[in-house]
């Protein structure tokens, strides 16, 4: 009997203990990816940035932002972890300069989750006859995975507080790389190391004072700097730059 009831104690512990493992890795994950930076509404709401663009939302639940008859498109894959709303007064600001931006909502607010949110996005607007992608910091990395995806797609991807996860150096593709000078989230070695996966055309511009999280409106950011100018003045010179750069295509 002893060796029976031993035999059925060690079916049940070979049973009990994998799900209660997985239990505990599912409840582990899930509190992560529910512990996520939300956007500040009561900044949003104050941001003096211009609002007479249109908005309406897609779908696949992608806000865009539209300053109506634009020709050409910005899609925008929001940082890991941040709510997609935060990049509102970003997407607004470039907007009203003339640019159709789409505001991509991505599954529990990881770009990784919807590498290719991007396609929907080109197949819903075919009026849109020039695209532009971009994302910040983890965005930013993904988005650089959906160009490699489709070569040909994209006339340019704009990286703000990161770099690209593929190898781009051969493709027919312009950059803008924008980041703070008190960005202490990004990793500079790896940023530098990342350059040689770009191809020639690249400008890269450096916001004196900015910070990681300036670039949406979430509040500070764990581990970043402490900036030295308003989250509102991030917002708009990165705006004027991207509207610039974009506006640069025309006249080289």
């Amino acid at each position: 009997m002893k060796r029976r009831d031993g035999r059925k104690t060690k079916r049940f512990l070979w049973i009990v203990i994998p799900v209660a493992v997985f239990a505990l890795l599912l409840c582990a994950s899930l509190i992560y990816l529910e512990n996520y930076y939300h956007a500040d509404d009561d900044a949003i709401a104050a941001f003096s940035a211009d609002r007479t663009v249109a908005e309406r939302t897609l779908a696949g639940g992608e806000t865009v932002f539209d300053p109506g008859g634009a020709k050409v498109g910005l899609i925008f894959y929001p940082g890991g972890k941040v709510e997609e709303t935060a990049y509102a007064p970003l997407m607004r600001a470039i907007s009203s300069k003339g640019v159709l931006c789409v505001l991509c909502r991505m599954p529990f607010r990881l770009a990784v989750f919807d590498t290719h949110a991007a396609d929907d996005v080109r197949e819903a607007l075919p009026e849109i006859g020039h695209w532009y992608i971009g994302g910040h910091s983890l965005g930013g990395a993904v988005a650089s995975i959906e160009v490699k995806a489709h070569p040909g797609a994209y006339e340019g991807m704009i990286l703000l507080a990161s770099f690209s996860n593929d190898d781009l150096s051969d493709e027919s593709l312009r950059v803008l790389s924008v980041y703070g000078s008190e960005d202490r989230v990004l990793d500079r070695d790896k940023y530098e190391q990342a350059k040689e996966k770009l191809p020639d055309h690249v400008t890269e511009r450096i916001i004196s004072g900015g910070c990681h999280a300036g670039f949406g409106m979430y509040g500070a950011q764990d581990g970043d700097g402490t900036p030295a100018i308003t989250n509102g003045e991030q917002i708009l010179f990165t705006a004027d730059l991207i509207a610039d750069w974009i506006g640069d295509a025309d006249n080289p």
